[in-house]
């Protein structure tokens, strides 16, 4: 797909579920004073005196020319108009953070920011789902006798992965030869006969890389240790280390760990929080299944950000499945009573990651919100962001 550099900016949004499109197609300079739209089954062409800009679709897209109506002028946006699409559904998603098919074979662990080895040549036996973090209230309802699981934490044996909403849990047994990461303890004076410190109970110890000192996870007990899904890659052993751009991964995980979870449990409203608890983002899920295509994206005011440089590659052209979201930032005291409301309402799900990756999070659908059209970036209250899956 190619876009003549001066060339007018196209954005379209196709749902695939309702087989239909909205083209926005951007405002000419200043002088510009005709516009020709050709629209084909399989293309869209547009051409200005100022260039033409030319957009291939996708194989499993196909537009339906005659279809086209709703044509308004939009102050700041350009042409809005809608057509029907024939589309193809989304193929099943695979998971990133789905590691069944994995089972039974030698796995390694890599820090996804610097591909440090984390865990070496680990044979999975057993790649188990956990539970949600409230069953065990729900046991009494499920029994008629004593909760038979009372005081019986789930903790991974050996061969073990346990995979949770967005972490994974596996055991790091004491005499491995492997690299092991590093732990950053929270310490805490407890009364002793030795009168030395000790782990404060209850509270988890960071897991660090250390090559590049990001928070991998948590320990969870002497053996078990808490990984996080948007800080780990998990690759057959023999198979290298994917080099995935940082601010790529942690929207597809994030991305798929939305739809997943609003597909088994029916939940659309998800609070994203940190480690320490904080509430960072509140995110509400509008559609998971749009195909966005665009071109002539601007990124000038973001390239100072290391993030999203990898981002910038795709400015050109690009065509991506993505979860329109909208969401709200809760950081320095933003949106507080919101945040209190919906973190005491229990249809809405929290999802708990490192402080920084709410942070990096928060940035990119930031970034992603800035470059849509002007009349798509809020609804209501909420602001609107795309990720990529």
């Amino acid at each position: 797909m190619g876009a003549a550099a001066a060339g007018t900016r196209v954005f379209l949004e196709v749902r695939r579920r309702l087989q239909s499109a909205l083209l926005i197609l951007g405002e000419p300079k200043e002088g510009g004073v005709s516009m020709d739209i050709s629209i084909t089954p399989s293309s869209l062409q547009v051409k200005t005196p100022e260039g033409c800009t030319e957009l291939q679709l996708p194989a499993e897209v196909r537009l339906v020319p005659s279809s086209c109506g709703g044509l308004r002028y939009v102050p700041g946006d350009g042409l809005h108009l809608r057509l029907q699409v024939q589309a193809e559904s989304n193929a099943k998603l695979v998971s990133m953070f789905n590691q069944s098919s994995q089972a039974q074979e030698c796995c390694t662990f890599y820090c996804q920011s610097c591909g440090e080895v984390i865990i070496r040549d680990r044979e999975l036996i057993r790649v188990l789902p956990l539970p949600s973090e409230n069953w065990g209230a729900l046991v009494e309802e499920w029994c008629c006798h004593p909760d038979p699981f009372a005081n019986k934490p789930l903790h991974p044996q050996e061969n073990d992965c346990f995979i949770g909403d967005s972490f994974f849990l596996v055991n790091l047994r004491s005499d491995l030869w492997q690299p092991r990461p590093e732990l950053a303890p929270v310490e805490t004076c407890c009364p002793s006969s030795e009168n030395h410190l000790k782990l404060k109970p209850k509270a988890n110890t960071k897991v660090i890389c250390k090559r590049c000192k990001v928070m991998l996870g948590e320990t969870m007990s002497s053996e078990t240790t808490k990984f996080y899904m948007t800080e780990i890659i998990i690759q057959p052993s023999e198979r290298n280390f994917p080099i995935i751009p940082r601010s790529q991964f942690v929207q597809s995980i994030i991305a798929q760990c939305l739809v997943e979870l609003s597909t088994a449990r029916s939940t659309f409203r998800f609070t994203v929080q940190g480690h320490d608890g904080k509430v960072y983002i509140l995110l509400w899920i509008l559609n998971s299944d749009s195909l966005v295509i665009e071109s002539l994206r601007s990124s000038k005011s973001i390239k100072k950000f290391s993030l999203l440089e990898d981002i910038l590659k795709a400015d050109s052209g690009s065509a991506w499945n993505a979860v329109k979201v909208l969401y709200q930032p809760c950081i320095k005291s933003r949106n507080e009573k919101l945040s209190s409301a919906w973190e005491s309402d229990i249809s809405i799900h929290s999802l708990t990651l490192p402080s920084a990756t709410c942070l990096e999070l928060l940035l990119i659908l930031s970034r992603n919100n800035a470059t849509l059209p002007p009349s798509l970036r809020y609804m209501n209250s909420f602001q609107v962001a795309f990720l990529k899956m």
